[in-house]
């Protein structure tokens, strides 16, 4: 029996849309009409989509990390100046931690498949993307950084690259948390 095939621990009454264990995460409209999904279906469909961001974000880290690693050998790296060859350094190692914990996923279930531990491995995979994509979003913010201070005079690289990281901050995480506390107040008013 494959990890995919295995019974998944009840979770309580929720749909764990967002991986968390509570009531916010209920459906609404015409999906609340349908039948409560089984902790089998849940956590195959948490495994699915955890697939399915891990395709998209492997993709992005990938060609970007094989990028940052031609840079060193163009003639141009020759003329960076200790800070920038330091910001090119540190983009380096955060591209890789980046892919190391956004391939992780893979290597997790590889390792424990059928072992019937579907359940851990769900919610390790899901601290392991929200991990990679913080990683992910430094290397882009990084990147920006030594490609700007190569271009533009002054401190308007740093301004535009903290202009990008806020914007990254406002979609990736503000904006989820934020529709996640609005759905919750909308299910306390509706139960």
């Amino acid at each position: 029996m494959t990890t995919t095939e295995q019974s998944a621990k009840p979770e309580g009454k929720d749909t764990a849309c967002c991986g968390h264990s509570h009531d916010r995460c209920r459906p609404s409209g015409a999906e609340a009409s349908e039948a409560p999904e089984t902790p089998h279906e849940r956590v195959n469909r948490r495994w699915n989509e955890i697939l399915q961001e891990t395709r998209v974000t492997q993709t992005g880290v990938q060609i970007l990390f094989g990028f940052l690693l031609s840079v060193s050998f163009t003639p141009t790296f020759r003329q960076l100046e200790t800070l920038d060859r330091g910001i090119y350094v540190a983009t380096v190692v955060l591209g890789a931690a980046a892919t190391a914990s956004l391939i992780a996923p893979v290597s997790i279930h590889r390792l424990l498949s059928g072992q019937r531990m579907k359940d851990e491995v769900v919610e390790s995979a899901g601290r392991l993307m929200m991990c990679g994509m913080v990683l992910l979003a430094l290397t882009i913010g990084c990147t920006l950084l030594l490609i700007l201070r190569f271009v533009l005079p002054g401190v308007l690289a740093e301004v535009l690259v903290g202009t990008v990281m806020l914007w990254f901050g406002l979609c990736w995480y503000v904006l989820p948390l934020r529709l996640r506390r609005r759905a919750a107040r909308r299910s306390s008013r509706t139960g």
